[in-house]
């Protein structure tokens, strides 16, 4: 997979993954606003919709290609696997951080994967699948915002999602903007915030 990354000088690796259209440098900045020690891994989707990078295929707006879902999320967790043997970076102590198509793509791996991530901020997210749940999530920690007029994030898919992470085991804090779709500051600055008053033991 194309991306992008840079050592810090803690043990925690930040993998960024951005949104629909955006690429491996996207969240570069918000990432180093978050934690400016840390190393960032930025990874760029597979899957081209009308010239515009995604981490999976969908059917229409909010209706996703379940099939690509699958292949996907299985391309990535296989990735990390791999980019953590050549950067030589702590498996077990990434924290994701996704924006829209990429906090779907890393939902889905928390629903499919046993605590396949440290922690994780996940903005704009919504249900990527409702397939059978058999993993725990053993306490993970999980930030979730969004905005109460985002039109593309119907508020109930946030409802759900967090039900269904609480219902593997995992400890999730929600946040609500009064704006739509698009990263604002406020978020920005709660997700940090969440950062560093949940470290990782």
């Amino acid at each position: 997979m194309n991306h992008i990354y840079q050592k810090g000088k803690n043990d925690i690796t930040l993998l960024l993954l951005h949104g629909t259209g955006g690429n491996e440098y996207d969240l570069l900045p918000l990432a180093k606003h978050i934690d400016q020690e840390a190393s960032y891994l930025g990874v760029r989707g597979n899957i081209l919709e009308n010239g515009m990078s995604r981490f999976f295929k969908r059917i229409s707006m909010g209706v996703f290609d379940e099939i690509s879902l699958k292949e996907e999320s299985m391309n990535l967790y296989d990735f990390i696997d791999k980019a953590s043997i050549k950067y030589d970076f702590d498996r077990n102590k990434i924290v994701v951080i996704g924006y829209s198509n990429g906090a779907n793509i890393a939902a889905n791996l928390m629903l499919t994967y046993t605590n396949p991530f440290n922690r994780a901020i996940l903005f704009h997210p919504m249900v990527p699948s409702r397939n059978k749940l058999n993993n725990k999530l053993n306490q993970m920690n999980i930030f979730i915002s969004s905005g109460k007029n985002d039109a593309m994030v119907p508020q109930n898919e946030v409802f759900e999602l967090t039900e269904m992470f609480e219902s593997l085991e995992a400890n999730v804090d929600v946040y609500w903007t009064d704006a739509g779709h698009q990263l604002t500051h406020e978020e920005i600055t709660k997700a940090t915030e969440w950062y560093h008053q949940n470290k990782s033991t």
